[in-house]
């Protein structure tokens, strides 16, 4: 595989900018990011398959798998704890709609995704990037501010739809591009030919 290239973006991004990255590639985030966890992602497209719209218009953004531990401060505003990623997989059966339907241009999780959403991502000229587990607090430190938060009473903290001001909020690695490519899928390929060719070995070596 190449040498990992590293971007900085910003939101919203631009068609060309998630088309040229490549699995493996290295992103570090600017600008707005939305959580949406299970409950936000069906609410969501509750609302869109009726032709309503969402509270926020997601189009060009990233969308952030997570459930954030939030406390408000006493002024009022909001301030981030802690803001690891929830296991993606969780939102396969649902990504490729939500992804066609938005216009989001970026998924962030952790743990990969399937197929259904690289094909959309392929169709639709988004990616999918994981931010790595276990660095919940070095994920809140790049939320620079809580611009707003829908539907918290209704869904509760962990599953409302929060929308972060971040910056250089990373690394994300490109997992699935606009091209349909899994990293998940490669690495895997990759160990099942290493697999087999020692499998021959030991046959081989046999006497």
């Amino acid at each position: 595989m190449a040498e990992p290239r590293v971007y900085r973006l910003r939101t919203p991004l631009d068609e060309r900018d998630v088309r040229r990255l490549r699995v493996g590639d290295i992103v570090y985030l600017s600008g707005t990011v939305v959580s949406a966890r299970d409950a936000a992602h069906r609410k969501a497209l509750e609302l869109l398959r009726r032709g309503e719209k969402l509270p926020i218009d997601l189009r060009g953004l990233a969308v952030y798998h997570v459930g954030p531990v939030v406390r408000k401060r006493p002024d009022g505003s909001w301030e981030v704890i802690a803001a690891g990623p929830t296991t993606s997989a969780r939102m396969e059966a649902v990504e490729a709609e939500f992804i066609e339907r938005t216009g989001v241009r970026m998924i962030i999780g952790k743990g990969g995704m399937g197929p259904r959403t690289a094909e959309a991502c392929r169709r639709f000229g988004a990616v999918y990037a994981v931010f790595t587990g276990g660095a919940a607090v070095l994920a809140a430190q790049a939320i620079k501010r809580v611009v707003d938060v829908y539907w918290l009473e209704e869904l509760g903290m962990a599953e409302a739809m929060w929308v972060f001001e971040v910056e250089d909020f990373g690394p994300l690695v490109v997992t699935i591009d606009s091209e349909g490519r899994n990293l998940y899928d490669q690495v895997m390929a990759e160990a099942r030919r290493r697999m087999e060719e020692i499998l021959a070995e030991m046959l081989r070596g046999q006497p």
